[in-house]
């Protein structure tokens, strides 16, 4: 992609069978870029990647959410939850292709393969799910987010399982691959955040608390200075905001 992606900006409320679950909150996601969003548990933030997505909430949802472009965001949206919503009887090089099977296009294998070596599972392409770790099932479920290719992508956790040497290893890759395009980053980790973000936000029930980012771009350094103060900072408000 020679150009960055276009910005989005979701505009608010949403309510769960009548009881609030996120007040009116604006969120703006950085054209190009990494938004970092955090918040304890219960609070809406994966509800949030599933409205931009499309996908049924079972929420109430009282707003907009519209593209820098005026174009629909539909098509060029990338989702990658929570679970990793593999395939059970499919392959790992099967699962990371399931897009373009499912879309009914041709799959393109070098590139496949290229992604698989890249998230280390080349060795485990023609295993099934139910030989891998939690970890590895969880950098398949990134290597078919990445295949997507799209301009908007929406990650919900998706280096929880990763130890912390491999977690490290796939944020600076998907740094590294989503370069140009407009990503919201759903994470429970102060670290995390105040590592890949551009942009970083603290959703509570009441609304959003935005959190200025390090000067240096990311993926930053684990040991600077400014992202570590940052971590502290929002490990802070998230304990000021309950559990998470």
């Amino acid at each position: 992609m020679t150009r960055a992606s276009p910005g989005l900006t979701i505009e608010g409320s949403a309510s769960l069978s009548g009881d609030t679950l996120f007040a009116p909150l604006r969120l703006d996601l950085v054209p190009g870029g990494w938004t970092c969003l955090l918040g304890g548990s219960g609070v809406g933030k994966s509800t949030l990647l599933r409205l931009i997505a499309e996908l049924p909430t079972g929420a109430e949802f009282s707003g907009t959410i519209a593209a820098s472009d005026g174009a629909p965001a539909t098509g060029r949206v990338a989702y990658m939850a929570q679970d990793d919503l593999l395939l059970p009887w499919a392959t790992v090089a099967e699962n990371v292709a399931l897009g373009a099977r499912l879309r009914g296009e041709l799959s393109d294998p070098a590139r496949r393969d290229r992604m698989l070596h890249r998230v280390g599972l080349a060795a485990h392409a023609n295993k099934t799910p139910s030989q891998l770790s939690g970890g590895q099932r969880q950098r398949v479920a990134l290597a078919r987010t990445l295949m997507e290719d799209k301009e908007i992508i929406l990650l919900d956790e998706p280096f929880s399982a990763l130890d912390a040497a491999t977690r490290a290893d796939m944020q600076g890759l998907a740094a590294e691959l989503l370069t140009g395009r407009t990503v919201l980053l759903v994470t429970h980790d102060p670290a995390e955040a105040a590592r890949l973000g551009h942009h970083i936000a603290v959703m509570r029930p009441g609304g959003l608390t935005h959190i200025s980012a390090p000067s240096a771009m990311p993926p930053r350094n684990v040991d600077d200075e400014e992202t570590l103060h940052l971590q502290g900072t929002l490990l802070k408000q998230l304990m000021s905001g309950g559990a998470i």
